[in-house]
């Protein structure tokens, strides 16, 4: 029977909580410990389990993962954990799996330096659904460049800025800023779309996230295959595709 992998939490919010119970209940992974800004003086864990909640204004990732090792480490949280743990990623070889929408350029080439010594993924939308969309509008962007192209982005009324998913979609498909439209209302967990306008046919390609537990799958998906990566820096895309390959090899 092959080994669970131990897994580390980073980020205990809506989303967070989501991707616990999603990796809490996967018998392919040991969800040893979830780690937030701050806790209360009483233990806490995650609700129905044993999983602790640690922190991090008590414990430094270092004592953590001496005390608690793991395997991996998945983050939900903000950019500036990553400078937090990085150094431990690297030191201990890690995996890691971040899905922080807001970094900068200069967290990114951090982000890909780990990447020399351990295995990194990042990705600002971790779903499964909303990646397939992302390699299937490139391929018809490449198949047919001379359409026009239009982003739509929906997304519950207290977020602020603009989806950081919307812009890969953009900056994927090579088309400016103003071409995404934002809308805010309700509490729609996440809603995107790419129209393809061509001269005599539309092309609309739609994935709705309906509970916040898609990001759990998403992250499960990115750790089983990391496993199996060489040390790097990879994109969503590249593990998709890593699948994809390998279906169309073993047809």
């Amino acid at each position: 029977m092959t080994e669970k992998i131990r897994v580390g939490l980073v980020g205990y919010g809506k989303a967070g909580s989501a991707v616990a119970n999603v990796l809490g209940s996967d018998p392919r992974f040991d969800l040893r410990w979830i780690a937030r800004r701050s806790t209360g003086a009483e233990p806490q864990f995650h609700p129905g389990t044993e999983i602790p909640i640690v922190g991090l204004d008590r414990i430094s990732f270092h004592e953590l993962l001496d005390q608690h090792p793991v395997d991996a480490l998945v983050d939900f949280s903000s950019p500036e954990s990553l400078h937090a743990y990085g150094e431990e990623v690297r030191k201990r070889g890690l995996m890691l799996v971040s899905a922080i929408s807001a970094y900068s350029e200069d967290d990114l080439a951090y982000a890909r330096s780990l990447g020399q010594d351990a295995r990194v993924m990042c990705s600002p939308n971790i779903t499964l659904g909303i990646n397939f969309l992302i390699v299937a509008a490139k391929l018809l962007r490449k198949a047919a460049p001379f359409a026009d192209v239009e982003i739509v982005e929906q997304h519950f009324r207290d977020k602020p800025e603009i989806s950081g998913t919307a812009r890969k979609i953009a900056e994927t498909l090579e088309v400016n800023a103003d071409q995404i439209t934002s809308l805010r209302f309700g509490g729609i967990v996440g809603h995107h779309e790419v129209i393809f306008g061509f001269p005599h046919q539309t092309v609309r390609l739609i994935h709705d996230s309906i509970r916040r537990e898609a990001f759990g799958t998403g992250a499960a998906f990115a750790l089983e295959q990391l496993a199996g990566c060489d040390n790097g820096f990879y994109s969503f895309d590249d593990l998709l595709m890593r699948v994809m390959r390998a279906e169309l090899l073993s047809s």
